[in-house]
């Protein structure tokens, strides 16, 4: 019996093929080139899925991976499929943060009508154009004017998001968008309906970034 068991027991199911940000799952982990293009929170790191979240808009929706490594930054990456699909990677910044990075007066027009601000960066101590080396550009130009959409702390990838009106709607907000002349840099602004405002410098990098896909199981 012991050799008619093992000869027709159940076999061990496939492991599962993670070689894309499209199919990562919580626990899932990425490790990323150590390229000096990158920067320090990147470079070389291997970073893990805490979250996924789901961006929805009038006629898309976007997905959200928070990845976090050994520094606990929090880092967040897109997949973005557009004429050529690329990665958008960001990390947010604090009102005192953007206040030593931008002339705030300038920085307030992001969000007058008709949504032309310009953004030129400031200079910048030491240790602080160092933390965020690779994330800036010398300017910015508004490419995104109030551009409503919702926020949902959940994956619906292949789904639709509820449509009713109670908590599951999500997080109503208007998005802000500034990129510099060549497209490898954006600086987001996302402000919610509860008066919350989210800052984020953004990145444009190639698939290739990511060298290695590590899934939890």
């Amino acid at each position: 019996m012991g050799f008619l068991s093992g000869l027709f027991g159940k076999k061990e199911a496939p492991k599962r093929q993670l070689d894309h940000p499209n199919k990562l799952l919580k626990g899932d982990m990425i490790t990323f080139d150590d390229s000096f293009a990158l920067p320090t929170q990147l470079r070389g790191q291997q970073l893990k899925v805490e979250a996924i979240h789901t961006y929805e808009y009038q006629r898309s929706q976007l997905c959200e991976f928070l990845l976090r490594g050994h520094s606990g930054t929090a880092i967040y990456l897109s997949y973005v499929q557009e004429d050529e699909s690329y990665l958008s990677i960001s990390m947010k910044i604090n009102r005192a943060v953007v206040e030593q990075l931008f002339d705030l007066d300038a920085f307030a027009e992001i969000f007058e009508e008709p949504g032309k601000a310009t953004l030129t960066l400031q200079a910048l101590p030491a240790e602080l154009a160092a933390e965020f080396d690779k994330w800036l550009s010398d300017e910015y130009h508004q490419v995104e004017f109030a551009a409503f959409g919702y926020f949902h702390r959940q994956d619906y990838r292949d789904l639709k998001p509820p449509q009713n009106d109670d908590d599951a709607r999500g997080e109503g907000f208007e998005g802000y968008s500034l990129a510099n002349s060549d497209d490898t840099h954006a600086l987001d602004v996302e402000v919610y309906e509860s008066g919350d405002t989210e800052v984020m410098l953004t990145l444009y990098r190639p698939l290739t970034d990511i060298r290695e896909y590590w899934p939890a199981s």
